[in-house]
């Protein structure tokens, strides 16, 4: 506001001056730049100045005291929005009778709300499912609190598809521009039908064990008895503290090659705990919540061969792996308060 105030100010010395609005408007420009105000203000207050205006500053206006925003229009909008929460800014001010504008700042000045969009998850609960979430949360929150070393002991892992080349996110090609800039633009574009599964697991001190699924091979029972093998191959030779003790703990998701008969016998048979993993819920699964995300949002919009997903994976630090078995004692409690519910994206007070 003061450099607006300053821009009047000059604006004034150049009418008194007999300095034309055009040549004030150049010399404004070369002083204030970007923040140089509009030709049309510009050459209003010249004119005005030109007409015998003296004051720089806005002069106080005469207004009227609202008729909208009373106490019982808050009262019935607030109550019209609380039984449909979907009702648009213009259906509610045809319904109380009140302009659109005044019904934006009741809803939003006055009530505090805003608009949101709805967040994806990946099914409707059922109480029995939400009832399941909650009691794996309370029993890993409960294990986790009295041994602080409970965390350390996990290994955790999942499949998931790599793109040889996928699309950028929005908020990737976004760009800084100034107000006058075109936009810029992004061709349309598909993700490549080339793609290879990548096994990863890992714990609290970075990847253990990661390999590509073989060309024409499929994610069967029999593969993934394999990969338990060559897991603990891995925590044999990458993580001695926990073979030595046989203290780790591995954690997976319900898949059907996961839970298959082969499979527990091998774990059973080996000693291997199990941490309970609840059905549909990637919030609580490190691999969907954490290193995938991480590890494919820098590979949006490049083409790679696969060999160079290994070199991004080394690049994650160990401290971000750390970061996520903190996150993930956070989403087991959340899960609590929620009551079992999907969470992410709502503000849950851990203190309370």
């Amino acid at each position: 506001m003061e450099n607006i105030v300053e821009q009047r100010v000059c604006l004034k010395f150049c009418v008194s001056n007999d300095i034309s609005c055009g040549e004030s408007l150049k010399m404004l420009r070369n002083t204030y730049g970007e923040s140089c105000i509009s030709k049309t203000r510009a050459y209003e207050w010249y004119k005005a100045f030109k007409e015998g205006r003296e004051v720089v500053a806005d002069l106080p206006r005469s207004g009227r005291p609202s008729t909208a925003t009373t106490k019982e229009n808050i009262d019935k909008i607030k109550k019209l929005v609380f039984e449909n929460r979907r009702m648009s800014l213009r259906e509610l001010a045809s319904e109380v009778n009140i302009s659109f504008k005044s019904v934006h700042n009741i809803l939003i000045d006055i009530l505090g709300m805003k608009r949101v969009a709805a967040r994806l998850v990946p099914k409707e609960l059922n109480f029995v499912q939400r009832a399941q979430r909650k009691h794996v949360a309370e029993d890993t929150v409960s294990r986790a609190s009295t041994d602080p070393n409970f965390m350390k002991r996990i290994i955790t892992g999942d499949e998931t598809w790599v793109y040889e080349h996928d699309m950028q996110t929005s908020q990737q090609s976004s760009e800084w521009r100034l107000e006058n800039e075109p936009k810029p633009k992004k061709p349309r574009q598909s993700r490549s039908k080339i793609k290879v599964m990548l096994t990863v697991f890992f714990n609290y001190r970075g990847v253990v064990h990661s390999e590509f699924l073989p060309k024409g091979e499929t994610v069967n029972k029999e593969y993934y008895l394999g990969v338990m093998k060559r897991l603990r191959e891995s925590i044999r030779r990458k993580r001695p503290d926990l073979w030595q003790h046989s203290s780790w703990m591995l954690h997976h998701d319900n898949a059907q090659s996961h839970t298959a008969i082969i499979v527990k016998e091998f774990l059973a048979k080996n000693s291997t705990k199990v941490l309970d993993q609840v059905p549909y819920s990637p919030d609580m699964a490190p691999s969907d919540f954490f290193l995938f995300p991480k590890l494919k949002l820098p590979l949006r919009g490049k083409r790679f061969e696969s060999k160079y997903i290994y070199s991004e994976l080394q690049a994650i630090p160990q401290i971000a792996y750390e970061k996520c078995m903190e996150d993930w004692v956070k989403r087991w409690r959340c899960c609590i308060a929620s009551d079992g519910a999907y969470f992410e994206g709502d503000k849950i007070n851990l203190d309370e």
